[in-house]
């Protein structure tokens, strides 16, 4: 029976992973017809908003007074821990704009490392020999996957920033979404969250729209990208990491990187080496090395 609830968890996961995985060439395509970053954060927030305020309702009726609610309190805290989803959106879909998707997101797992930084900076804990370990795999992994090692490379510095401060911005969030409010549902936790983030997005939008808004956004992408970006990946982590646990829920979620990847050199043409692909390997293989534990039990 645990066996089972453990498959389970690893095809939820891995489920979300997928979906996500798949959300940047999304953003790419919905470049190449016109569309902004603005138009497209906007488009995926407000229909994120809305699909979760539904679920939201869904389970009340179906669950009636057995649903936890948040209290001001936790509304606060979850809208506030949600402002750095919408930094991770804005800054990883601009990061997008200057360089290829198979690049952003290697940069947008970084969080690895960063993961481990603040860790040690947040809860003063000295990382283990295993994490020092798997830091210079990502390294590693990192300067092959984004083929550093060739002298002809050329890449954007701003694509470069922006996509080491989406990873920034997806560790704060990792951080703060377990650490707040985890008694009331994931469905709630994820709608507040959202409503946080749409501070960042619409006051982005605000600051950098100088066009007229183009609302065909909505009828062509603004539906994909709220269910593969903001509406099916938290449900399903939420409701597979305490299946899996942390270590192993890490790993398959790991499955994110090979999968936008893939997207973007079958539907973007985006090129990939053999060399790339080894660091792509080394960068997974050192969130496994991270999330096992190699200690025997008694």
């Amino acid at each position: 029976m645990i066996k089972n609830s453990v498959l389970k968890g690893v095809f939820l996961v891995g489920l979300g992973a997928t979906s996500y995985g798949m959300l940047a060439t999304f953003v790419k395509i919905a470049y190449g017809e016109g569309f902004t970053t603005p138009e497209v954060t906007i488009a995926q927030f407000a229909y994120g908003i809305l699909g979760m305020l539904i679920i939201n309702v869904f389970q009340k009726a179906k669950k009636g007074n057995d649903v936890v609610k948040a209290s001001k309190k936790n509304i606060f805290q979850l809208m506030l821990a949600g402002t750095s989803l919408g930094m991770t959106s804005v800054f990883y879909y601009l990061a997008i704009k200057y360089i290829p998707v198979s690049i952003a997101i290697i940069l947008l797992m970084q969080t690895v490392w960063m993961g481990v930084l603040f860790e040690m900076i947040l809860e003063k804990k000295i990382p283990s020999t295993q994490k020092i370990i798997s830091v210079i795999i990502v390294l590693i992994g990192t300067a092959l996957a984004t083929n550093l090692i060739q002298s002809k490379v050329d890449f954007d510095w701003r694509g470069i920033v922006l996509g080491l401060l989406s990873a920034a911005s997806f560790t704060t969030t990792m951080f703060t979404a377990n650490r707040v409010a985890t008694h009331i549902s994931s469905a709630q936790r994820s709608l507040f969250m959202l409503l946080g983030g749409a501070i960042i997005v619409f006051g982005f939008a605000l600051t950098t729209q100088t066009t007229a808004f183009n609302f065909e956004i909505f009828m062509k992408w603004g539906i994909v990208l709220a269910l593969f970006g903001t509406i099916i990946p938290p449900l399903l982590f939420n409701a597979g990491f305490p299946l899996t646990g942390i270590g192993l829920g890490s790993i398959v979620s790991a499955l994110e990187l090979p999968v936008s990847v893939l997207m973007a050199y079958f539907l973007l043409s985006e090129k990939v080496n053999s060399i790339q692909w080894f660091g792509i390997v080394l960068i997974i293989l050192a969130i496994v090395i991270m999330n096992v534990n190699f200690k025997k039990k008694a």
